[in-house]
């Protein structure tokens, strides 16, 4: 029987507990191996094991586990224990939250855009090497047979298919990824699976002991990103994974990934206009900064870009002695005619050079030939490939997600009848991925004329909603609801709103979508505090500076009245948590933009109350279906999910 615990342990031991059921002369074993520190201040507690000040209920049957889990623990079926026979153990429930406080005081900057404020005499990457031979890491890092993709777009996603790929292929994988959407563990997957809470606790506070105690004023302890992708390298090692796909954080040349010097192949995802701030004004300027991760004769490969990009690519790759490849999307025949699990035309592009990526790799590690000749595939690609193609996962981009709490399905248990709520989730922020997001929108609301919602709202034996890029049938879902398509945005005020808004609305409009409302909101996650996915969230607690968001509706409206909207500056009042109850259904004539009213968006300075305002509009309107756009911002997509699996 596997057991599934959430320990957030704090100490480095093995437990080891025996339990004796009144039927069963058979002891029942649980061990796990929690992580952490010795001077926590622990009290011994039952046989001479420390209290781990965590509370975990388990019974028999009914199994009661106070704080749900991600780690496995094992158990023989026949050891079954009585409801009467239950062990509580006690640990301190703010030992993970402990590990994010840590990692938030390594926070350098309050927001983007800042200038970090590091001590020393080092440059990053000279710290970062420092930091891998404190950790013993360095000799061991050629040994991860790494994939390293950069990019302004697409890289993550690109990552995602190699990891499923190589997985599929019958490799251990690890993968490092950012940034997370809801707990920070999501950065690190080992064989498909974010690393369960125990381990991140071991393989951390390890990491943490051993930097602090090497700390001088010439070298801090590691800023946040440069700490993580230290601990990814700890990770992987430790876990012996086969094979380690790398995501670049930002640029190239500098990042923190790139104290890579060994990796066994190089991609580089879609170039854009991201981060100018830190990279350039220029395409030219970022795609030295992206091309900084080619190493000498490694090879390298690159999806098409613009020709201000690719010179610079090639001349980089040519200084090399790089063998650089240009790949071009993925068709339909090569790949049988298999679906994406990830969604949106953009993800062919992904997909293609995450082939390349993993076909090269296999090559120089003297495993293709095999893969291919049991596969009997020659033109086509090997069915492992197809597999991970078909399979790959990356939360908030290009998903749907069924809320189920509003779900008809659930409501017509009770004899009731409700509408239904669906988001669309996707973190873009730079122009090109805005276009792409507005594109997938537009084809896949379209594709939902004749489907709804799905038979179950959550995963089997998991209870989570179900998060797919699809629909599927259900006969039972009346066909003459109402559908209306909401915007629900923000973006860190580093970028320009004009530009993004624009070209969703520009892409959108010529498909005929059109946006019923655009709800203007900020995010509850900070810039400067890393949260888990057990961390509060405070409903109660609205933003009170709305500055920026009332900027995002006025430029919405400006996109959408044009020369009409007034040039004067409006008065900002404070507004409520979430709209107000004649917002959905009020006619956009009602617009009077010189006076500062607007019928068709609205500023709300609560994200949890606005959630739960659209959950009570398909309450109270069992015909409609609300189809929200949640864009702009990788926070803002965190947000949402986190609200939606409260």
């Amino acid at each position: 029987m596997l057991v599934h615990l959430k320990p957030y342990l704090s100490q480095n031991l093995l437990g080891r507990f025996l339990y004796h059921s009144k039927n069963c002369q058979v002891p029942c074993t649980l061990a796990w191996k929690p992580p952490g520190l010795l001077s926590f201040g622990e009290t011994l507690y039952f046989s001479g094991v420390r209290e781990l000040h965590s509370q975990m209920i388990f019974r028999h049957q009914g199994f009661s586990i106070s704080q749900a889990s991600t780690q496995t623990v094992e158990m023989e079926e026949n050891n079954m224990m009585t409801e009467e026979e239950t062990v509580q153990l006690t640990t301190t429930p703010t030992s993970y939250e402990s590990a994010m406080d840590a990692l938030s005081s390594l926070i350098t900057r309050q927001k983007r855009g800042d200038p970090s404020k590091i001590a020393g005499t080092y440059s990053k990457l000279d710290r970062m090497s420092m930091y891998t031979q404190i950790l013993g890491l360095e000799k061991h890092l050629a040994g991860l047979k790494i994939i390293h993709v950069a990019g302004t777009k697409g890289k993550g996603s690109t990552c995602a298919f190699c990891e499923a790929i190589m997985r599929e292929c019958g490799f251990r994988t690890g993968l490092f990824t950012s940034p997370h959407l809801i707990d920070v563990r999501e950065r690190f997957r080992i064989n498909g699976f974010d690393i369960t809470e125990d381990k991140f606790l071991l393989y951390f506070w390890d990491c943490w002991n051993q930097l602090k105690k090497n700390v001088t004023d010439d070298l801090p302890m590691p800023p946040l990103f440069q700490f993580l992708t230290v601990l990814a390298f700890k990770i992987f090692v430790e876990e012996k994974v086969d094979v380690a796909i790398i995501e670049v954080g930002l640029g190239g040349t500098n990042d923190s990934t790139n104290v890579i010097k060994d990796p066994v192949v190089c991609g580089i995802a879609s170039l854009g206009m991201d981060h100018m701030e830190s990279l350039g004004h220029t395409l030219g300027e970022i795609a030295t900064h992206k091309a900084g991760i080619l190493k000498p004769q490694v090879p390298a490969f690159s999806v098409s870009q613009l020709s201000e990009a690719m010179d610079v690519l090639r001349e980089r790759a040519n200084k090399l002695m790089v063998p650089l490849e240009v790949v071009e999307p993925l068709d339909h025949e090569k790949i049988n005619g298999i679906k994406l699990s990830l969604a949106g035309d953009h993800q062919y592009t992904n997909a293609a050079l995450a082939v390349s990526l993993c076909k090269s790799w296999l090559q120089t590690t003297g495993n293709l030939e095999k893969l291919f000749q049991q596969d009997n595939q020659i033109d086509g690609l090997p069915e492992p490939f197809l597999k991970g193609l078909s399979t790959a996962r990356l939360s908030g981009r290009a998903q749907v997600v069924y809320d189920c709490s509003s779900s008809s399905n659930l409501s017509m248990t009770n004899g009731e009848t409700s509408g239904d709520l669906i988001f669309y989730l996707d973190g873009a922020h730079s122009p090109e991925s805005m276009e792409a997001c507005g594109r997938w929108f537009s084809s896949v609301i379209k594709d939902v004329k004749d489907q709804s919602f799905p038979h179950s709202c959550s995963e089997p034996g998991t209870g989570k909603p179900i998060l797919e890029n699809g629909f599927r049938n259900n006969g039972n879902q009346p066909a003459d609801k109402i559908s209306k398509q909401i915007l629900l945005f923000n973006c860190m005020d580093v970028r320009d709103p004009q530009v993004l808004l624009q070209k969703l609305e520009s892409t959108c409009a010529p498909s005929g979508t059109h946006f019923s409302k655009a709800i203007f909101v900020p995010s509850i996650s900070t810039y400067s505090k890393v949260t888990s996915g057990a961390s509060v969230i405070p409903f109660d607690s609205p933003a009170k500076d709305l500055t920026w968001q009332f900027k995002l509706q006025r430029t919405w409206e400006r996109i959408i009245h044009g020369k009409d909207f007034p040039e004067k500056t409006l008065k900002n009042e404070i507004p409520e948590g979430f709209p107000h109850s004649k917002f959905l259904n009020e006619d956009v004539s009602h617009c009077n933009p010189a006076e500062g009213y607007f019928a068709c968006s609205s500023v709300v300075s609560s994200l949890p109350q606005t959630i739960n305002w659209l959950r009570h509009c398909v309450k109270e309107n069992p015909s409609l279906k609300l189809q929200v756009l949640v864009t702009g911002s990788l926070h803002l997509v965190g947000d949402v999910l986190k609200l939606i699996r409260r």
